[in-house]
C-alpha cells in the first residue's frame, strides 16, 4: 500500500505560504498568504482577504433562533460550564416523548450523575461553588463579584485550606472577602444571614484566607455605607449628601478608626437628618446598621465635639 493511501495531507490556514503560482497584478511582485489575507510584499496590495473564517458560527438552527456557540466558560461551575444535561419528558422541538424513551433517558440521567465526579475533591468544589452561587444571588452580587469568589474559592480549595473546615463556611468566606477587596458595604451579618453556617465559623474561615491567600482587602470606611443606609432609612438626596460629606470629614481626621463603619454612618446619617429637620430615631437609624441606639449616640457625640 503506498503511502499517499494512509497519510492524507493537508495545510495549516494558519501559517504563511509563498505562491510562486500567482504574481501581484499590480506590480508583478511577491504575493504571500495567511489566514486573513494575501498581500504583496512589495507594493502592500491586499488583493484578497477573510478567506477563511475562523470566528464561531452565529448561524440560527431552529425556531427560536437560538445560536450554536454554547454558553461561555466560567468559573462559577466546577467544570467550567462544559457540563451536558439530559433532558425528561420532551425532545429539542418540544414534542411529547414515549415511555420507552423516557426509561432511556431516566438511565442515561443515572449514569450522568455517577461519573459527573471525578473525585472527592471535584465533588467538593462542585458543592462549595453552588454555595457561592446561592449566597451571591441571596446578596444580589454582579456576576463578575460571583466569578471573583468562587475563583477564591478554587484558590483555597488548590491551596488545601479546606481540610478540617466547613465548605459552607469557606464558601460565605470567599463571599465575603470579594466584598471587602472591591468595597462593598456588604456586612459580616449579612453574609452569615445567607450562609448556613454560625458566624464564628465564617470569621475563622476569613482569617484563614486572609493570612493564607494575602487577600488585598481595605478597611472599610462610614462613607462606603451612606447609600445603602439611606436607601434603607428612605431619606432623602440632601440628608444624604450631608451625611456622607460628615463620614468623609471624620475619617479624614481619624475620629472613625477602629470603629464599627456602619453604626458610624448610620450616626452621620442620624446627624444629618436632625440638623436638615427631618425626624429620625436613634433606634431605626440602629436597627439599619445592626447596632445598639447607644452606639449611635456615643457617636452623635463625637460628631458633635468635632463641630463638622
Amino acid at each position: 500500500m503506498a503511502t499517499r493511501d494512509i497519510y492524507n495531507t493537508g495545510f495549516d490556514e494558519d501559517v504563511r505560504t509563498e505562491s510562486s503560482a500567482n504574481q501581484c497584478p499590480e506590480c508583478d511582485g511577491r504575493v504571500n498568504t495567511n489566514a486573513v489575507e494575501t498581500v504583496c510584499e512589495n507594493c502592500g496590495l491586499v488583493i484578497d482577504e477573510q478567506r477563511i473564517d475562523h470566528g464561531p458560527e452565529w448561524r440560527a438552527c431552529d425556531d427560536e433562533g437560538s445560536k450554536r456557540t454554547g454558553a461561555p466558560l466560567t468559573a462559577a461551575r466546577h467544570d467550567r460550564g462544559l457540563s451536558t444535561e439530559i433532558g425528561r419528558g420532551t425532545d429539542a422541538k418540544g414534542n411529547e416523548l414515549s415511555g420507552q424513551k423516557r426509561q432511556r433517558l431516566v438511565r442515561m440521567r443515572r449514569e450522568q450523575t455517577r461519573g459527573r465526579f471525578q473525585s472527592k475533591a471535584e465533588r467538593n468544589l462542585a458543592h462549595g461553588l453552588g454555595e457561592v452561587r446561592r449566597i451571591a444571588s441571596v446578596l444580589e452580587l454582579s456576576d463578575s463579584a460571583r466569578d471573583q469568589a468562587c475563583q477564591l474559592f478554587r484558590s483555597a480549595q488548590s491551596e488545601d485550606l479546606l481540610r478540617g473546615r466547613s465548605i459552607e463556611a469557606i464558601a460565605a468566606a470567599s463571599v465575603y472577602g470579594v466584598c471587602r477587596c472591591n468595597g462593598h458595604s456588604r456586612l459580616l451579618d449579612d453574609v452569615v444571614d445567607a450562609a448556613r453556617v454560625e458566624q464564628s465559623r465564617v470569621t475563622n474561615a476569613y482569617k484563614t484566607l486572609n493570612t493564607e491567600l494575602g487577600l488585598p482587602a481595605q478597611p472599610v470606611r462610614p462613607s462606603e455605607f451612606i447609600p445603602r443606609l439611606a436607601s434603607e432609612l428612605d431619606v432623602p438626596a440632601y440628608i444624604r449628601q450631608r451625611a456622607r460629606r460628615l463620614a468623609e470629614q471624620s475619617e479624614s481626621t481619624g475620629v472613625a478608626s477602629g470603629v464599627k463603619p456602619s453604626g458610624f454612618a448610620a450616626a452621620c446619617l442620624y446627624k444629618a437628618g436632625r440638623e436638615e429637620g427631618r425626624w429620625l430615631s436613634q433606634a431605626e437609624a440602629a436597627e439599619a446598621a445592626s447596632v445598639t441606639s447607644t452606639t449611635i449616640r456615643s457617636h452623635r457625640d463625637t460628631l458633635n465635639e468635632l463641630a463638622v
